[in-house]
């Protein structure tokens, strides 16, 4: 049961920052109680409940509050608690965009990915290109621009692809708040390592509301970045979107700093970070192969071999 894991973790995580009462410390372990009866415990769910039982001074080893003495029978399961309403995807401040309904985590997905294409320097986003970056069907995605549109949060021109409108743009930098301090905070709070923080981001983004993702922020002294150099839209809805180079467009013998890598691949991730090919690092380019071969830069006191397409993953800004 996916909502009963989504729902606990949101639950911990609203505990860890701000502390409730007893009455919503039991029902964050009856939810945990729930998933665990299902099989539908996330690793990230295992953490949050371990740090709940230490909050509370309960034993690694003590049952959750309402549970059967050993040797007896277990009781039957509660009922599955109802799924927490998708927080609304839009600014705090902003005026309130033309739709009536509350976005789902689908159409949420939708808009992120149209911002990121067209982030990217791609302009208006192909339903190809959504298909691919979302794993979907080129058939599904039309269907979802259609209805986007008729909610006023997606532009479509045949043949000349989808953009966001103005409500659109700060559905979309909403969700990407939540994300990237949601990252933000697995990394520096409950010390997760760099590359296993996005799928749980994925899947927490679309639950948290506003007003935990701002405690969260202020737990952490308001980032301005996640932990892979993506900057992290204000509750506002402005972003810095100065466009960055990426290492492979260096000239040789051109000195830069690292200032953003993609996070989309954890091998590539773990690659880089054994590298020491991370934000804030300086890096050289020392020369490039000819016919698309590799390109050589210093890191520190060695040399190193990278191929095309993990230098045009690392974004840079001159030193």
């Amino acid at each position: 049961d996916q909502f009963a894991v989504q729902a606990f973790d949101v639950a911990a995580v609203d505990y860890l920052v701000k502390p409730f009462d007893d009455e919503r410390f039991d029902q964050a372990f009856r939810r945990a109680r729930r998933a665990v009866e299902l099989g539908a415990v996330s690793k990230l769910s295992g953490q949050l409940m371990a740090a709940l039982q230490a909050v509370q001074g309960v034993g690694a080893a003590a049952a959750p509050p309402g549970a059967a003495p050993a040797g007896a029978p277990a009781p039957p399961p509660p009922p599955a608690a109802a799924p927490a309403e998708p927080a609304r995807a839009i600014a705090h401040h902003a005026p309130p965009p033309r739709y009536e309904d509350e976005l789902t985590a689908h159409a949420e997905d939708y808009l992120k990915a149209v911002y990121e294409i067209e982030h990217g320097g791609g302009g208006a986003a192909a339903t190809t290109d959504i298909a691919q970056r979302l794993g979907v069907a080129p058939a599904s995605v039309s269907g979802m621009v259609r209805r986007l549109a008729e909610q006023g949060l997606l532009s479509y021109e045949r043949y000349h692809g989808v953009t966001l409108t103005a409500a659109g743009r700060r559905a979309a930098l909403q969700t990407l708040r939540r994300h990237r301090i949601i990252e933000s905070y697995l990394v520096t709070a409950l010390g997760y390592a760099w590359d296993q923080v996005h799928q749980e981001a994925e899947r927490l983004e679309h639950a948290a509301s506003d007003e935990l993702i701002d405690r969260m922020a202020q737990a952490l002294g308001q980032p301005t970045s996640d932990p892979h150099g993506a900057p992290i839209p204000t509750r506002e809805g402005s972003v810095d979107e100065r466009p960055r180079r990426t290492l492979a467009e260096l000239a040789d013998g051109e000195c830069a700093r690292v200032v953003e890598v993609s996070d989309d691949d954890p091998s590539m991730l773990r690659y880089l970070a054994e590298l020491d090919l991370v934000p804030g690092t300086v890096v050289t380019l020392i020369t490039r192969a000819p016919f698309g071969g590799p390109l050589t830069v210093r890191l520190g006191d060695a040399d190193r071999a990278l191929g095309r397409e993990l230098a045009q993953a690392v974004r840079v800004e001159g030193s």
